[in-house]
């Protein structure tokens, strides 16, 4: 049977433009084939014009799929009894003020095809982004209930809301801003006369801004405070590709259910898959488990799509003109991936596999900064880390793989000394239980851990956070790449700019 072949995607956020009138207007058709479909040419001219900050899509490989727009008010002058009309200005935006208080949500869509990935919970962070940048006190929107007209007969409208708070209906719309973060202030009468389904009813929504203080920057640009996730894997053998993709979503899930920005999968995350070659030598093995790679690392990349988080898939082996490798994927959230091959190959990888040393070592730029991946066994050499630092890396992810708790330490320590010595943020994360039967690759030692340098604006043993040994587990930190600027210009040791370069060099051949 042939395969599927799946689908790239490269996800954009920007904002708006009046360009993109035709793309909008056609997918509004879709979508509200039932409410009048898209606006006119001149109400959507406007928006952009008076508010272009507000106005936000996603873009995949060019194409528009979704789509937000606001305008910022003083809800003072409407209050809680308003239309959408009245205060949209039917849809003009003619009340949109920047010396408003509040960021109201016009409207929000998806492209039918583009749905399961997601958008709207990443279009609906980038207004909270936006009620962020602006110094708002609040987000508010008129939120429809297009699942109370099969309950209308049964249901008054407080009820069938009361309802979907406690989980015991779903509605399309309103469940999906609740699960945003929204809560219901009150119900609106009349708010869309024309939307049937909600019968004309409406939620009045509202987010407070807890950071309403001073101006943060403006969408798009990085953020300071990053949030970590790592996942502390049990090697437990599975039958298929996609029980051990389901086995990653739970963890995924979990962390993305946190708003962390990267979540760290360990060394050989693949390796639940090798008791399907039980009766070849390791070699073999290790080959036939290339097979599976590409599949698991493009079954992540969707997932680093859907639940809007960076990937770092751990690694696994890839077999290639006779070749074999260890390598380990940065899947990002935008759809695109790249890959850091390990450099420094284990003395047990050569015996029992005959895995080859990539060549190249990579920062990768992403939406949260500069990063850089060690796999294992390269977080022991201090000059990789030390070049990585010196091409801008922030933060650097360690996938490892170790049997017992002397390897451990080996991992452990080296990538704290790289944490202290760089000035940067070091992430180790690992695989813990056991694989019979899969020789090179049956026991599991692992205590996963944040590291940081060593100064006054961090915890006094440079460790933000660390799981308990030998536990499936989740481990989640924040990490504020402002204080690694500050220690590096004035911190207490300053490794960095303070070594003697007039006696010697570090330089990639």
């Amino acid at each position: 049977m042939k395969k599927e072949k799946i689908k790239k995607h490269k996800l954009l956020l920007r904002h708006l433009t009046a360009e993109d009138y035709p793309q909008l207007a056609e997918m509004m058709d879709r979508v509200y084939d039932n409410l009048g479909g898209a606006w006119q040419k001149d109400q959507y001219i406007s928006q952009v014009t008076r508010f272009p900050e507000g106005q936000i899509g996603i873009e995949d490989n060019g194409m528009l799929v979704a789509a937000a727009f606001s305008m910022i008010v003083d809800y003072a002058k409407f209050g809680d009894n308003h239309t959408y009309n009245q205060i949209t200005g039917n849809g003009y935006l003619t009340h949109h003020t920047l010396e408003g208080d509040t960021l109201y949500g016009v409207d929000i869509f998806v492209h039918p095809k583009s749905r399961g990935l997601r958008l709207g919970r990443r279009l609906y962070d980038a207004r909270k982004e936006i009620c962020r940048n602006f110094n708002l006190r609040r987000f508010i929107a008129g939120g429809r209930i297009p699942g109370y007209a099969k309950y209308a007969d049964s249901l008054t409208p407080v009820r069938y809301i009361e309802q979907v708070k406690s989980r015991e209906i779903f509605d399309p719309v309103l469940s999906f801003q609740m699960a945003n973060g929204f809560h219901v202030r009150k119900l609106l009468t009349g708010y869309l006369p024309v939307d049937g389904d909600s019968q004309g009813y409406a939620t009045l929504l509202e987010w407070i801004n807890l950071d309403y203080v001073d101006k943060t920057p403006e969408l798009g640009d990085l953020k300071n405070v990053i949030r970590l996730g790592v996942v502390q894997w049990q090697m437990r053998p599975l039958a298929s590709v996609d029980m051990l993709l389901k086995h990653a979503e739970f963890f995924i899930d979990a962390v993305a259910g946190y708003n962390a920005d990267f979540v760290l999968f360990p060394e050989y995350i693949s390796a639940p898959l090798m008791g399907s070659f039980n009766d070849k030598n390791p070699a073999d093995a290790i080959r036939a488990l290339a097979g599976f790679s590409r599949d698991i690392r493009d079954g992540l990349l969707e997932m680093a799509m859907s639940y809007n988080i960076n990937i770092i898939a751990g690694s696994m082996p890839e077999y290639s003109h006779r070749e074999l490798y260890n390598v380990s994927w940065l899947l990002r959230r935008d759809g695109t991936f790249e890959a850091q091959y390990k450099i420094h190959i284990s003395v047990d990888e050569v015996a029992y596999w005959g895995v080859k040393g990539g060549d190249a070592l990579k920062v990768f730029d992403t939406d949260c900064g500069k990063i850089a991946i060690l796999i294992s066994y390269d977080a022991e050499f201090p000059e990789l880390a030390r070049l990585a630092a010196l091409q801008g890396a922030q933060i650097v992810f360690v996938p490892f793989w170790t049997d017992t708790k002397n390897a451990y330490q080996r991992v452990r320590y080296c990538s704290q000394a790289r944490a202290i010595e760089n000035e940067c943020f070091v992430a180790i994360g690992g695989s813990v239980g056991n694989l019979p039967h899969a020789e090179n690759m049956d026991i599991q030692y692992s205590q996963a851990a944040i590291f940081s340098p060593s100064d006054f604006a961090f915890p006094h043993d440079a460790i933000l956070a660390e799981a308990t040994p030998n536990t499936e587990m989740t481990l989640i930190a924040d990490v504020n790449l402002e204080l690694l600027k500050q220690a590096r210009s004035r911190g207490a040791s300053r490794n960095l700019s303070l070594r003697r370069q007039d006696l010697y060099r570090l330089e990639w051949q």
